[in-house]
């Protein structure tokens, strides 16, 4: 099931990094956050309640893995997960580095800037994400043939 209206059914939502049967895995282009990445769930659902108990097991398995793929990578201050979707009510989870030099941090990035960015470090990030994204792929490859 899609819905035209919805851009998480119309379009990718960013850098396809994995795409799999249930979801599909994006690196977000959000501006001072390269580490940004989204579990984008297929059949356009609104809550994570709406899916199966195996689909809910599976997809926070997926969710855990993006996790891991990206702290073993970057060895970041934090990983934040959020699900809100009160903008894009298509069920989508954000996965996102963070790290203690960050313009945001400790805040969440939705929130004002606590600094300038530090563009030496996001540079730094940003050239190490072609790794990330095929760690994640691997990850979530390994993953999806044990689902």
């Amino acid at each position: 099931m899609t819905d035209l209206t919805c851009p998480l059914c119309s379009t990718t939502g960013g850098k396809l990094v994995f795409q799999g049967e249930k979801f599909r895995v994006i690196r977000a282009e959000e501006a001072g956050f390269p580490a940004f990445y989204r579990l984008i769930w297929s059949e356009h659902v609104a809550e994570f309640s709406d899916l199966s108990l195996a689909d809910r097991n599976g997809c926070m398995a997926a969710v855990a893995a993006v996790e891991q793929a990206l702290r073993a990578q970057l060895q970041p201050t934090k990983i934040n997960l959020a699900a809100l979707g009160n903008v894009v009510p298509h069920l989508h989870w954000h996965v996102i580095a963070r790290f203690d030099w960050d313009s945001h941090f400790p805040a969440p990035v939705w929130c004002s800037p606590q600094r300038s960015p530090d563009a030496t470090a996001l540079a730094a990030v940003q050239a190490r994400l072609a790794g990330v994204d095929r760690a994640i792929e691997h990850e979530l490859g390994a993953l999806a043939s044990r689902l």
